[in-house]
C-alpha cells in the first residue's frame, strides 16, 4: 500500500504527457502513479497501471489525489464534480520551467506544461489547462474549465469566460483596462486563428482576422 496514490486520469495523448511532470514534481516523496481511465485501455500504459475509478476509489493508499487530464472542459468538470464528491483531492501540476510572476492567482486543479508563462496581475480559475509554450500576459482573467492548447498567445488585458478553448498558436489582441477583449463562455478560437475583437458566448471562430465559423446550408 503507497502513502500517496495519485491518479492521472484520462490515459490518451495529454495523460500521458501530464504523468511525467507529476513524477518530477512529486519525486522523492513516496507516490505511485497511475492513469485513471474507465474506456478501453490496456492495462499498462508506459510502465504505469491503469485502473478504473471504481479500482481507484477501493485503493487503501493513505492519501490519494487526481489530475485531470480531460480536454473536454464539460467532462473535465462533472468529473471534478465527482472526485471532490468522493473526497478526492485535486493535485495542481507545474512543469519546472513555468515561469509565474507577480500578483498571480491560480485556483484548483490546473495542469501547466513546460514552458507557459503567467506574467503580473493574472486571475486564473478552476482546472486550467495550458499546454507547452502557451502564455497569459498580465492583466487578464481567465475563467473555470478554459483550455489552452500549444502555443497560444493570450495578450494583456484579456477575459476569458468557462469552457472556452483556445487552439494551437491561436492569438488574442491585446485589450485595454477600459475595455477588455472578452472570449465568451464555451466559445472555440481556431488553430491560428488571430483574435482582434470580442468572442461571442458558444461560436466557434477561425481565421486572420478571426470570423465566425457559419455552418454548411443544405
Amino acid at each position: 500500500m503507497s502513502d500517496h496514490l495519485v491518479g492521472i486520469y484520462g490515459a490518451s495523448g495529454f495523460g500521458r504527457e501530464v504523468l511525467p511532470l507529476v513524477r518530477k514534481q512529486l519525486k522523492g516523496e513516496g507516490v505511485e502513479l497511475v492513469f485513471v481511465d474507465d474506456g478501453d485501455v490496456p492495462a499498462q500504459l508506459n510502465g504505469y497501471a491503469t485502473l478504473g475509478y471504481g479500482q481507484f476509489l477501493a485503493n487503501k493508499a493513505k492519501k490519494k489525489s487526481i489530475v485531470l487530464a480531460i480536454a473536454n472542459s464539460a467532462i473535465r468538470e462533472k468529473l471534478a464534480v465527482k472526485c471532490r464528491g468522493d473526497g478526492i483531492q485535486p493535485l495542481d501540476v507545474m512543469a519546472d520551467n513555468v515561469v509565474v510572476l507577480d500578483e498571480v492567482d491560480i485556483a484548483e486543479g490546473a495542469v501547466l506544461c513546460h514552458f507557459v508563462q503567467l506574467t503580473s496581475n493574472v486571475r486564473i480559475g478552476k482546472y486550467f489547462h495550458a499546454n507547452i509554450y502557451s502564455y497569459v500576459a498580465h492583466d487578464c482573467i481567465i475563467g473555470d474549465y478554459v483550455t489552452f492548447a500549444p502555443s497560444v498567445r493570450c495578450n494583456g488585458n484579456i477575459v476569458i469566460e468557462d469552457h472556452a478553448y483556445i487552439g494551437t498558436g491561436a492569438v488574442i489582441k491585446q485589450g485595454t483596462p477600459e475595455k477588455p477583449l472578452v472570449i465568451g463562455k464555451g466559445a472555440v478560437v481556431g488553430m491560428g486563428a488571430v483574435v482582434t475583437k470580442d468572442v461571442p458566448p458558444g461560436v466557434t471562430v477561425v481565421g486572420n482576422p478571426a470570423r465566425v465559423l457559419e455552418a454548411r446550408k443544405g
